[in-house]
């Protein structure tokens, strides 16, 4: 049970440093500054927390079966309970919340609940993406699985983070007019 909790742990703190960084940074202010639209910086927010707990949980999941302490697996009633599980939930919560329009951009939502719904939107995605093989009963080449969907995690965050990293003066808006030539 240990492990679940720490899972957890891990997935609330990465989320709360992820926002305190947003927040409390020059960074957040970057990332507004130079991806002005906010579906893209929703998607890249969700990109960069989707490699980081993707390779967060590959380290777990390590420490686990190398037998490293404090890690092992999670079981209830003698049953093996993979992580996929909390990753489905934030999903389904996430899922919800955007239904009830927090966090997506309409209306009076914040940055803040939109950051926030983006980050667990990436976290859940990762839970869950990295337990795909068994959804398929893969057995072998689990290595190469997860080598796609790394790969995959950070050309999204490398497309949806382009402006991000551009020198020079900051893209146009969708508000800033067209110069006349």
């Amino acid at each position: 049970m240990a492990y679940t909790w720490f899972i957890l742990l891990l997935a609330v703190s990465g989320t709360i440093v992820g926002l305190l960084i947003l927040h409390g940074t020059s960074l957040g202010k970057a990332l507004h500054d130079r991806i002005p639209d906010r579906p893209r910086r929703r998607l890249f927010v969700a990109s960069v927390s989707f490699f980081l707990t993707f390779a967060g949980v590959r380290a777990v999941v390590y420490g686990v079966l190398h037998d490293i302490p404090p890690f092992h697996f999670v079981e209830m009633g003698g049953r093996h309970v993979h992580h996929l599980v909390f990753g489905i939930i934030i999903l389904l919560v996430v899922g919800y919340g955007w239904l009830c329009e927090v966090g997506n951009g309409s209306g009076s939502s914040s940055i803040f609940a939109s950051r926030l719904m983006a980050i667990l939107y990436g976290v859940g995605s990762a839970l869950t993406l990295d337990e795909f093989a068994l959804w398929l009963n893969l057995r072998e080449g689990r290595s190469s699985f997860d080598a796609v969907i790394l790969f995959g995690a950070l050309l999204a965050a490398g497309a949806w983070g382009a402006p991000l990293f551009a020198r020079g003066r900051k893209p146009r808006g969708p508000q800033d007019p067209v110069p006349k030539e």
